[in-house]
């Protein structure tokens, strides 16, 4: 069974759905994000690397943004983005796709 993965009949027909309701304005930006975020975790590229503390810093400083700011564009909170740079916690999940993606293709590619 293909469950969670990109050829999966059901994923398909429920991103198609998703993307139909924000277009409708059903669904506000950050849920469409949040939807299509976990797909995107599921079928994320095997070439998703751990990041340190120090990584993430200097993906950040080259944003040029605040912990705030940066936290924001991640929906994630500022204390997070904290303990992130500090190497206190390790970033998984959407969090770890979304960093791995600013480190291949820049902010831009979030925001």
């Amino acid at each position: 069974m293909e469950n969670g993965h990109k050829n999966s009949g059901l994923a398909q027909a429920l991103l198609e759905t998703a993307d139909d309701m924000a277009e409708l304005g059903l669904l506000t930006p950050d849920e469409h994000r949040k939807i299509t975020l976990r797909h995107a975790v599921q079928d994320a590229p095997s070439d998703l690397i751990a990041l340190s503390g120090e990584d993430i810093r200097a993906l950040r400083e080259k944003a040029n943004m605040s912990q705030a700011v940066f936290a924001r564009h991640l929906n994630l909170t500022t204390g997070y983005v904290s303990q992130l740079e500090r190497g206190a916690k390790k970033p998984k999940g959407p969090a770890l796709v979304l960093l791995n993606l600013i480190r291949r293709r820049g902010i831009d590619a979030i925001t």
